[in-house]
C-alpha cells in the first residue's frame, strides 16, 4: 500500500461524508411529503402511478396492512420473474437465442433479485436474454431497493410518531423511493458509465480475433442501465459473469470509484434522513460514525492481511485472483465495501483473498447488513442493535429503557431478537446441513477449511442478502438453488416483518419527556456500547464457524500447509 492508495481511501471517505447530508435531507423531504425540485419534472409520474394502481396516497396503513401489502407485492414479483425466465426462449429481445432456464435456477434467481440479493448461480452473458435482464432483473433491482427504503422509513415513522395507528402507506413509499431517489440518480450514473466505456446496446455478440489469432466472443447488451442500479440499489448482480472485473462493466478507475460510492451513498444518507425526521441529527451522525468506524477498522485489517507475507507462495501482496488494472488496494477496498453493504458486486475473486481477508468479508455480512448495509436494510438493521443496546443499558442501571422518548418493552425486544437471530440461524443451519449431506458436498471444488469456507460464505451471502460468492462451489444444482433461494427469502422477510411489528408498536406509544434517567444516545459512551454489542453478538454467534474456516486456514497457511 502506497501514498496514493491512502489518498484514495481518504478521498472515498471524504466524498461519502460530503454527499451524505444533501441526499439525506432530500430524502427526508420526499418521505415527509414535502415538495422538492424533482416534483415538477417527475410529479406527473407519481400521480399516474397512483391512478393506475388505485392508490389513495393520503391513506395510512397499520403495520399489519403495510406488511401484507409488501409481502403480496414481492410474492407477485417472485412468480412473474420465475415465469419470465422459464419462457424467455420464446420471447423477443433474445438475439443469442438463449433457452428458458430450469425451474430450480429460475426460483433461485427470482428469490435472489426479489430479495435484493442478486446471488447468481449462472453466467449472465450465457444464460439471460436482454428482455429478461431488462424487464425482469433490472426492474427488481429498482423495486427491491425501494422496498428496503420503504421499510426503513416506516420504522423511522414508528419511532417519531406518538399514539398513532399507522406507519405510512407502502405503495406511496415504494413509488416515491423509486421515482424521486433511485431513478434520477441511476439515470445520471448510467450516462456517466456509458461515457467511460460501459456498454449499452442491443447488438448481438461479436466474434473477434485476438492478437494470437484465436477467436473470442465479445458479449454486448444493455449493461450500463443495469450496472448503475445494481450498485445504487446495493443489488450487485453482474450483467457479465466476471462482474466488475469485466472491462465492459468496469472499464476505468473512475467507474471503479463511482461504483463503490454508489454502493454506500444511499445507506449512508439514510442515517441523516433519520436524524432529520426524528429531530435528532446528532444521533443520526453517531449512527453514521459507528458504521464508518466498523468499516475503516475492518478494511484496514483486511488490507494488513492481504499485504502480509504468505509462506505458501513465498511472498506478500499476492495478485492471484485480482484484476491487474485495479491492483490489491482497490480489490480489497471493493471487497470490504461490497460486503459491508448488501451488494454482491465484486472486482476480484473473493475465494483468492488471504484467509483472514476472506474471513473479514464474511464477518462483514454476518454482522447483519449494518456497516452501511443495503439501501434501507443498513439503517433498520443498525436500529435493531440500537434498540438492543438501549435495552441492555436499561437492564444494567435498573430502569425501563427509553429510546427517543419511547419506552422499549418486552414485545419490541421479542421482535428485535427474532429479527437478529433469524439470519444467524439460517446461515449456521444451512452450512451445517450442507457440510454433511452428499448433495451439499458433491459440487465442492476444495477440501479442508477452504472448502468449508466456500459453503459458509454461500449461506452467509444468501442470508445477508449480499450476493457475492467465494467461488469453488458450483451452486447451480437443484440442492443449492433451492437451499440458497430459501435462505435469501428467510434472510430478507424474517427481518422485515418483525421490524414492521416494532414500528407499529412504537408508533402507538406516547413520547415521554426526557428525565435524569434517560440514556443519552448521541454520546461517545453510547457509540462504544453500540459497537461492543455488535461485535459481541457477532463474535459469540459466528466465532466457532469462522474458526473452522478462515481462522484455521490462516494458521495452516502460516505453517506452510494448504489443501
Amino acid at each position: 500500500m502506497n501514498m496514493f492508495d491512502a489518498l484514495q481511501f481518504v478521498l472515498f471517505i471524504g466524498l461519502l461524508t460530503l454527499l451524505t447530508p444533501p441526499l439525506g435531507k432530500f430524502m427526508a423531504r420526499v418521505f415527509q411529503g414535502e415538495r422538492t425540485w424533482l416534483h415538477q419534472p417527475l410529479g406527473w409520474l407519481e400521480r399516474l402511478t397512483y391512478l393506475a394502481g388505485g392508490v389513495d396516497e393520503k391513506r395510512d396503513m397499520g403495520w399489519k396492512e403495510y406488511a401484507l401489502a409488501l409481502l403480496c407485492f414481492n410474492l407477485i414479483g417472485l412468480v412473474v420473474l420465475i415465469v419470465l425466465q422459464m419462457i424467455q426462449g420464446g420471447l423477443p429481445a433474445n438475439p443469442q437465442a438463449f433457452p428458458g432456464v430450469s425451474w430450480h435456477l429460475a426460483f433461485n434467481t427470482a428469490a435472489s433479485f426479489v430479495g435484493n440479493t442478486n446471488w447468481q448461480s449462472y453466467a449472465g452473458e450465457t444464460t439471460m436474454s436482454y428482455l429478461t435482464q431488462m424487464l425482469g432483473l433490472a426492474f427488481q433491482n429498482f423495486v427491491s431497493a425501494a422496498v428496503g427504503i420503504a421499510v426503513a422509513v416506516a420504522l423511522i415513522r414508528g419511532i417519531v410518531r406518538k399514539s398513532a395507528q399507522g406507519i405510512g402507506n407502502f405503495w406511496v413509499d415504494l413509488t416515491r423511493s423509486t421515482i424521486y431517489v433511485l431513478l434520477p440518480i441511476a439515470f445520471v450514473l448510467a450516462l456517466v458509465f456509458v461515457s467511460q466505456g460501459v456498454v449499452q446496446n442491443f447488438s448481438p455478440y461479436l466474434e473477434a480475433l485476438t492478437l494470437e489469432g484465436a477467436k473470442q466472443i465479445l458479449p454486448f447488451g444493455p449493461a450500463a442501465s443495469q450496472v448503475s442500479i445494481k450498485f445504487l440499489g446495493t443489488n450487485g448482480g453482474g450483467f457479465f459473469n466476471a462482474n466488475s472485473a469485466h472491462p465492459f462493466e468496469n472499464p476505468t478507475a473512475l467507474v471503479n470509484l463511482l461504483q463503490m460510492l454508489a454502493i454506500f451513498i444511499i445507506p449512508a444518507a439514510l442515517t441523516y434522513t433519520f436524524g432529520v425526521m426524528a429531530n435528532a441529527k446528532k444521533h443520526g451522525w453517531l449512527i453514521y460514525g459507528v458504521m464508518m468506524a466498523l468499516f475503516v477498522s475492518l478494511t484496514c485489517a483486511s488490507l494488513y492481511s492481504e499485504y502480509s507475507y504468505n509462506p505458501i507462495v513465498g511472498q506478500g501482496s499476492v495478485m492471484e485472483g485480482k484484476e491487474a488494472r485495479f491492483g490489491i488496494f482497490n480489490s480489497i477496498l471493493f471487497s470490504t465495501v461490497t460486503t459491508s453493504a448488501s451488494c454482491g458486486g465484486v472486482n476480484a475473486m473473493h475465494s483468492s483473498l488471504s484467509p483472514l481477508s476472506g474471513g473479514i468479508a464474511m464477518f462483514n455480512m454476518m454482522l447483519g447488513e449494518i456497516i452501511f448495509g443495503g439501501v434501507g436494510a443498513g439503517l433498520y438493521g443498525m436500529l435493531l442493535f440500537v434498540l438492543l443496546t438501549i435495552f441492555l443499558a436499561g437492564l444494567m442501571v435498573g430502569r425501563t429503557p427509553e429510546y427517543l422518548g419511547k419506552k422499549i418493552e418486552g414485545r419490541e425486544m421479542m421482535m428485535v431478537i427474532l429479527a437478529i437471530l433469524a439470519p444467524c440461524a439460517t446461515i449456521l443451519l444451512g452450512t451445517a446441513f450442507s457440510s454433511v449431506l452428499p448433495a451439499g458436498l458433491s459440487s465442492l471444488a476444495n477440501k479442508g477449511p477452504h472448502g468449508f469456507s466456500e459453503i459458509l460464505y454461500a449461506f452467509t451471502s444468501a442470508a445477508a442478502n449480499n450476493g457475492s460468492a467465494f467461488a469453488g462451489l458450483n451452486a447451480n444444482t437443484p440442492y443449492y438453488n433451492v437451499m440458497l433461494g430459501l435462505a435469501i427469502l428467510f434472510g430478507r422477510f424474517l427481518i422485515i416483518v418483525p421490524i414492521l411489528a416494532v414500528a407499529g408498536s412504537l408508533a402507538n406509544k406516547k413520547i415521554s419527556p426526557a428525565s435524569s434517567g434517560t440514556f443519552e444516545v448521541d454520546t461517545p459512551l453510547f457509540a462504544a456500547l453500540l459497537i461492543g454489542v455488535i461485535l459481541i453478538v457477532g463474535a459469540l454467534t459466528f466465532l466457532p464457524a469462522l474458526s473452522l474456516g478462515p481462522i484455521v486456514e490462516h494458521v495452516l497457511m502460516l505453517n506452510g500447509r494448504t489443501f
